[in-house]
């Protein structure tokens, strides 16, 4: 059994079983990657794959243990090798973080220039997606950390820990009826059943919380009159700076500094807190660096607590 096998065969599930994908992203043939696996079938003496021809069209029984365990060995291939980097590049690497776009521009910036200031050798890459995307990254080992809401906390193959809860805020510009309705009246004045009279603008239902702003509207007998979402919380104040309609954000996306032409009003009465998460891949290699990055994600968890909670 040759390691290049394995690598092949974790591939190929990777790319939903399609060979071809798996070659171009080995960078070698097609008929090299089926050839090994052939052999590596031949050698344990079963069928890895389900067939239609020449398509693979499903693991069979045996062929999903060996997938998992290929996984797990493949992990471990790479703990060893960052070990040895460890050990001989003191303080020295790359940290690749998968985030929204609030995270990144709202919570991240203080942490991120902490950490470069402690590790100026370690190069950070951060990518941007929906909370379903960084957790996939994440899981898939695109990433070696991903930090979104509630998707995090509920992927398969994940150590999530809790990082900080967050809720949303009513952005609008300063002369909207809606301000001027809402003077002096206090923050309860503000309800659904006001919100659902106006277009609004709010977060990519693919966000963790989606659904969650939908049901409280429809738990009141409401249906919010949604004209545009974004992934970014910087495009929806666009929008409602255009006249587009009210926008419903993460409360801690509302900046006093940037945005003094909008108004916002607290809606946590309104809505249930959403949680944000940090999550690494269970039993992959924590490089010191990673440790410290994430200490400072959640300075409210002692190292000890913090080193039991990702060994789990």
């Amino acid at each position: 059994m040759k390691l290049l096998q394995l690598y092949y065969l974790d591939e190929i599930v990777r790319q939903g079983l399609n060979i071809s994908m798996a070659a171009n992203a080995l960078h070698t043939s097609q008929s090299g990657v089926s050839r090994q696996i052939a052999e590596l079938e031949h050698e344990l003496k079963l069928k890895i794959f389900v067939r239609n021809g020449k398509r693979l069209v499903a693991l069979t029984e045996p062929g999903k243990r060996i997938a998992a365990q290929t996984q797990r060995v493949l992990t471990e291939v790479d703990n060893l090798e960052k070990t040895g980097e460890e050990f001989s590049k003191q303080g020295e690497g790359s940290l690749s973080i998968a985030t929204t776009h609030t995270q990144a521009r709202y919570f991240l910036p203080e942490v991120v220039s902490a950490f470069k200031e402690a590790w100026p050798k370690v190069q950070l890459t951060i990518h941007q997606g929906n909370p379903s995307q960084v957790a996939a990254q994440v899981a898939s080992g695109g990433a070696d950390i991903g930090i979104a809401t509630e998707a995090i906390s509920s992927m398969p193959g994940l150590t999530s820990v809790a990082c900080y809860q967050w809720n949303r805020a009513v952005v609008l510009p300063r002369k909207h009826p809606l301000v001027k309705a809402l003077k002096g009246s206090g923050k309860k004045a503000l309800s659904l059943a006001t919100l659902a009279e106006y277009p609004l603008i709010t977060y990519d239902f693919a966000f963790a919380g989606g659904s969650l702003v939908l049901d409280c509207f429809r738990a009141e007998g409401l249906q919010p009159n949604i004209v545009l979402t974004a992934i970014d919380a910087d495009v929806i104040k666009t929008y409602v700076r255009l006249g587009l309609g009210i926008g419903l954000v993460a409360n801690m996306a509302y900046d006093r500094s940037h945005d003094d032409d909008l108004v916002s009003l607290d809606a946590s009465h309104l809505f249930p807190p959403s949680t944000t998460y940090l999550g690494v891949k269970k039993q992959v290699f924590l490089r010191e660096y990673l440790i410290d990055f994430i200490a400072r994600l959640v300075p409210q968890l002692s190292r000890s607590a913090l080193l039991r909670t990702l060994r789990e």
